[in-house]
């Protein structure tokens, strides 16, 4: 049996679906530097939080970070710690979020891109 939705509900249902879909359409670039970040701040630090790479990032609307580490979390590239630390943002409040490391495989893809950074970067030197 399907629960009638209220027109509240429908109406909330139906932002919620909107916001995804600007998520979604975010450019591959974002993701990229998204992923940078968290790659760059994994490498330097034990852990990190989306506070860390707030300060770094530009402006990447609504949502987007928090999609962003939830699909590197997805890919078994960063893992949770069990701690959490509150949000500096000052729209959330102090809400808490959540504290973050690479995994085996994140410090991997980490190792395998500063080695290619430093390649080009002889290359260009030469």
């Amino acid at each position: 049996m399907t629960k009638r939705l209220s027109v509240a509900e429908r109406l909330a249902a139906d932002e919620k679906n909107l916001l995804l879909d600007d998520i979604v359409k975010q450019s591959d670039w974002s993701l990229f530097l998204v992923e940078q970040a968290v790659l760059h701040y994994g490498a330097q630090r034990d852990e990190f939080s989306c506070n860390n790479l707030r300060d770094v990032l530009p402006e990447l609307g609504h949502g987007f970070l928090g999609a962003a580490i939830n699909a590197l979390r997805s890919g078994g590239v960063i893992e949770h710690t069990d701690r959490m630390v509150p949000s500096t943002q000052a729209n959330t409040h102090a809400h808490r979020i959540a504290v973050w490391r690479l995994t085996e495989r994140g410090r991997r893809i980490a190792a395998q891109r500063r080695a290619a950074r430093i390649e080009q970067q002889r290359r260009t030197a030469a």
